[in-house]
């Protein structure tokens, strides 16, 4: 990897945390996932402030973690929600780092699958399978604006997609 920081993008569910941490391991880089680092300065998850203080709200805290975020120089690897990179700030933002951003591009029915299965917190924003549907075809223009995208199967392990994201930096 030249000097480049990495950020991953894509749908709920596609992998950005799993392959953000496999990628900085084999970087032997940090790594921030955006909704944690929110969650640890908010005293809150992202979901929690989605639904006591809507998500306009939210959107704007997120836009400012990931200014603090990208003001760190070790914080070589961003896993971002996945409504981050929808938001051209955003995109402004990443754009004056030096930052090149990859998109895990899974299927919906993959991310789905994962959203379900998942006993993490709940998903304010993926209630049922026909709104979830609605917000990941909406999001697919944004992230189809990433540097690069990356195909996602469900036999994909992290550590492949890690290895064709340094590949591709």
């Amino acid at each position: 990897m030249k000097d480049h920081r990495i950020v991953i993008v894509g749908f709920m569910g596609c992998g950005k945390t799993t392959v953000g941490r496999a990628l900085a391991q084999r970087l032997g880089c940090e790594m921030v996932d955006l909704d944690s680092f929110i969650s640890e300065r908010q005293g809150r998850s992202a979901a929690e402030i989605i639904q006591q203080d809507g998500e306009p709200c939210f959107r704007e805290i997120e836009t400012l973690a990931l200014r603090d975020v990208l003001q760190k120089p070790d914080v070589r690897v961003i896993a971002m929600g996945g409504g981050t990179w929808t938001i051209p700030a955003n995109r402004t933002l990443i754009a004056l780092n030096d930052v090149l951003c990859f998109w895990l591009d899974a299927s919906f029915e993959l991310c789905w699958q994962r959203i379900t299965s998942s006993s993490s917190t709940p998903r304010p924003l993926a209630p049922d399978l026909d709104s979830s549907h609605r917000l990941y075809e909406s999001r697919r223009a944004s992230y189809n604006l990433a540097t690069v995208r990356i195909p996602v199967h469900d036999f994909d392990s992290a550590e492949t997609l890690a290895e064709r994201i340094l590949a591709q930096s």
